[in-house]
């Protein structure tokens, strides 16, 4: 059996989507949080079970009968918890239940010694599933495009892009690392270990987004760069989290230092096409 955790949230949603036109219903489940949340899975045949990350008993009795389990990265740091201690934890479960092969939602920068907090998290699962004694494989996702719209939502409202210097980032958009994740859950292609980076096929830095959007918008837009602690001072002032600005200021750091720049061709040859342009994205969004 096919097994997605996270299956309602945007990107475990889209998985199953695809998943569903490459194996027959019946031989997927989901794990989720609030099985309210995913009638409409039920309904299509799917099993639906509760399977939370800071609970083992729940796991073992959502992913009973897994084959192929999809584990999606925690994201308990931005609430205060422990992602890594969470991932253990499913680990472990996998192992005990004899788990074929885990996939993971891995990420580009994926390092010990990134400037991206988050970047250690997936570094550090990297490392649990390698001395796991398990099969596995890391989904070395680009950075999501609709962080790109999140992070600049205030700029495109007012015109001015204000933020930190910055770096070309290989945008990628869910749908598409849907669709390829799926695939290789299926076992359309087969990767040991970390995958090639699955990005789009371009890199853009703010200004290039700035140029993007404008035309879009059709009113013209100021890409204004900040040094670092201004944009520091800015978001204490605002009430941001320890947490949340460490994050802010290392993905910019990370950056410059071009740990999101890489375009690589594995994403398009899984999903057969050309990943969605950012210009497409952004007119689909914005316009």
């Amino acid at each position: 059996m096919f097994i997605i955790s996270g299956a309602t949230g945007q990107l475990g949603r889209k998985i199953v989507q695809n998943l569903l036109r490459l194996v027959p219903a019946e031989q997927i489940g989901v794990s989720v949080r609030d099985p309210a949340k995913a009638t409409d899975l039920d309904g299509a045949g799917i099993r639906v079970r509760r399977g939370d990350y800071e609970d083992a008993a729940s796991l073992r009795r959502a992913w009973d009968g897994a084959k192929r389990l999809l584990l999606v990265s925690s994201n308990a740091a931005a609430s205060g918890g422990d992602p890594l201690a969470q991932h253990a934890r499913a680990i472990a479960v996998a192992k005990e239940l004899g788990v074929e092969r885990i996939f993971y939602t891995s990420q580009i920068a994926s390092s010990a010694s990134s400037h991206f907090p988050p970047a250690h998290t997936h570094a550090a699962t990297e490392e649990m599933l390698a001395q796991s004694g398990l099969p596995w494989t890391a989904l070395r996702h680009g950075f999501y495009a609709d962080s790109a719209l999140a992070m600049n939502a205030r700029g495109f409202a007012t015109g001015v892009l204000a933020a930190p210097v910055d770096g070309k980032v290989s945008w990628t958009t869910h749908d598409d690392l849907a669709a390829a994740d799926a695939r290789l859950l299926a076992g359309t292609e087969l990767f040991d270990g970390p995958t090639p980076p699955l990005t789009g096929a371009e890199a853009l830095d703010v200004a290039d987004l700035a140029q993007i959007a404008q035309t879009i918008l059709g009113k013209p837009l100021e890409r204004q760069e900040l040094d670092d602690d201004e944009m520091l001072k800015s978001a204490e002032a605002s009430g941001a989290s320890a947490e949340r600005t460490a994050i802010m200021m290392g993905y910019y750091r990370a950056a410059r230092a071009g740990e999101f720049a890489p375009v690589d061709p594995t994403l398009a040859r899984l999903i057969g096409r050309r990943p969605q342009s950012m210009r497409d994205f952004m007119a689909e969004r914005l316009g």
